[in-house]
């Protein structure tokens, strides 16, 4: 039996879209943060670890360019970030990558780590 490439393969298909958003882990965590509330720049740089500024800006931008994340300015120099409608279309299957990764994480470090020290020295 020939298995044959579906539409999800297909460069144009809405899938492929929603795995590059989701690929990137900034993408999810800036999504995630604002999940429960807007949210200010310096509060997201502080609620997701290792981020830095300019990536944080970089993601929110790329964020705002798919209608994910709006921009909204509260008076000078205060401005807000916080999930449209669509954003949070996100929030529920990030919710279900987040159960998965507490409920099998520790097998995939485990897995990983045998298979490390199973490699020959390059």
């Amino acid at each position: 039996m020939e298995n044959t490439a579906g539409p999800t393969f297909l460069a144009d298909c809405p899938t492929r879209l929603a795995v590059e958003i989701i690929a990137d882990k900034w993408a999810v965590l800036v999504i995630f943060g604002l999940s429960r509330r807007p949210r200010r720049h310096s509060e997201l740089v502080d609620l997701i670890g290792g981020i830095s500024r300019k990536v944080l800006t970089q993601t929110l931008r790329r964020l705002q360019r798919y209608g994910l994340v709006a921009r909204e300015t509260e008076g000078p120099r205060r401005v807000v970030y916080s999930l449209t409608d669509l954003g949070r279309t996100l929030v529920e299957p990030i919710e279900v990558l987040t159960n998965w990764a507490r409920d099998h994480g520790g097998a995939v470090v485990d897995f990983w780590e045998a298979a490390e020290a199973s490699w020959p020295d390059s």
